[in-house]
């Protein structure tokens, strides 16, 4: 892929909203009449699949709101506890969990995206989940359930050498990773899909967050890692669909245990 030249005056355009002024929106894909992408990449044949707990089945602990925000915080120390299927489950769903399905252009789910274009799939770098072997799942957000992409040595020492020594993410429970498949926001918006599609990963970044908060687990977002590494773990082309986004997730450890232990 041909590296692009950026400057500071291009970066604050793109923050800008004024490339939406010149996108000729007759002429998008919607415009023309094409369907849209898939709203969730299927799974390849032969792959297993494991139905995740689902919501009525849940003892997730309720959690007042107000209160998640005030304690909100990056968490970076993880403890040995692994997460429960039925905790994953809770996650996943709060950061791309589907509520309806209208129509092929019109999936709902708990996080807000332009256009309801919803343009990430979610990996998980399986580590210590209860009853699910070390390994790179996705999850397929409208049959709620996860698919074994595939099983990998070493994942806690690529985790670290992909985000550039950060080796928390190689202690956590399990590392989502979020991937944007932009022609599935192209369809809509042309050329200003790029900057939605950069504010629709902060939302679904914070539900992570806010949600940790209801099972005594922390997280921390990861922006600076090898993009070439981290697609390259997801066997993704880097173009068509590449890494966008981290967060490993763990069991917070004891803040008495933290102050013991640098005592």
């Amino acid at each position: 892929m041909k590296k692009p030249s950026i400057s500071t005056e291009q970066g604050r355009y793109f923050l800008s909203d004024r490339i939406r002024e010149e996108v000729n929106f007759r002429e998008t894909l919607q415009s023309r009449g094409f369907r849209p992408p898939p709203a969730q990449k299927p799974a390849a044949p032969g792959r297993k699949i494991i139905p995740l707990p689902r919501r009525d089945s849940w003892n997730i602990p309720s959690c007042e709101l107000q209160e998640a925000i005030a304690l909100r915080e990056s968490v970076r120390d993880f403890s040995e506890e692994p997460l429960t299927q039925v905790e994953l489950a809770f996650l996943l769903w709060s950061t791309q969990g589907v509520r309806d399905v209208l129509h092929e252009a019109a999936v709902l789910r708990t996080v807000p995206s332009a256009g309801c274009r919803h343009p990430f799939e979610s990996y998980l770098v399986v580590l210590r989940v209860t009853g699910l072997a070390p390994g790179i799942y996705r999850y397929l957000p409208q049959d709620h359930a996860l698919v074994l992409e595939k099983e990998r040595a070493n994942l806690p020492a690529y985790l670290t050498a992909a985000t550039h020594g950060q080796r928390f993410a190689g202690r956590a429970a399990v590392t989502f990773i979020w991937t944007a498949l932009p022609r599935r926001t192209e369809w809509r918006y042309a050329e200003a899909s790029y900057k939605v599609i950069a504010l629709d990963a902060g939302h679904v970044c914070q539900n992570l967050y806010l949600a940790c908060q209801a099972i005594g687990c922390g997280t921390c977002a990861i922006a600076a890692y090898n993009q070439s590494l981290v697609d390259e773990l997801l066997d993704l082309d880097g173009d068509e669909e590449f890494a966008v986004y981290l967060a490993p997730v763990g069991k917070i450890r004891s803040r008495l245990r933290i102050k013991t232990e640098q005592n």
